[in-house]
């Protein structure tokens, strides 16, 4: 760990919005070359990953002092969290037996159009059948799946290098 604690946090939250801008342009690469739409629950988990990103890039940007650097540290560990949950749901969807499987639901833009914003993340959170299907994966690991993997290695080290001396 001594290695690590030589480099300096700027560095580590700087890694940390690229990491997050290049799996968003993976994502958009998979949207507009592959042809995969992404269901409610995808967007929900770019929206995290753009969070994530912003508030690394603030915080290397800020390079504050500690306390600061502590305060960046809750509120990555707050949005990656955020992430994680979406991960985690939208994971539990796709390994659900065909037959318990949610109807699935309107559109994403439709919903935010129509139903208020806390009624749209109930509709989404409890429905969402289109986000049960597996349409790309890696290794035998679906979008969702590396989403997960990503997002807690992005908030680990953002919260241990944020709350590190």
């Amino acid at each position: 760990m001594r290695v690590l604690d030589a480099i300096p946090r700027r560095w580590f939250n700087l890694a940390g919005f690229l990491a997050c801008g290049g799996l968003l342009a993976f994502a958009y690469y998979l949207q507009f070359f592959r042809d995969l739409e992404p269901c409610p629950l995808c967007i929900l988990q770019r929206v995290a990953f753009l969070v994530l990103g912003m508030l690394f890039l603030v915080a290397a940007i800020h390079n504050p002092g500690r306390a600061g650097s502590r305060v960046y540290g809750l509120l990555i560990m707050l949005a990656g969290s955020g992430g994680i949950g979406t991960a985690v749901r939208h994971l539990w969807l796709q390994n659900l037996p065909p037959d318990h499987v949610p109807d699935c639901g309107p559109g994403l833009g439709y919903m935010l159009e129509v139903f208020p914003l806390t009624e749209t993340l109930r509709m989404v959170f409890t429905g969402a059948g289109e986000c049960a299907e597996v349409v790309w994966s890696l290794l035998g690991i679906s979008v969702p799946g590396w989403a997960l993997v990503c997002f807690v290695i992005l908030t680990g080290v953002g919260v241990v290098r944020n709350f590190a001396r």
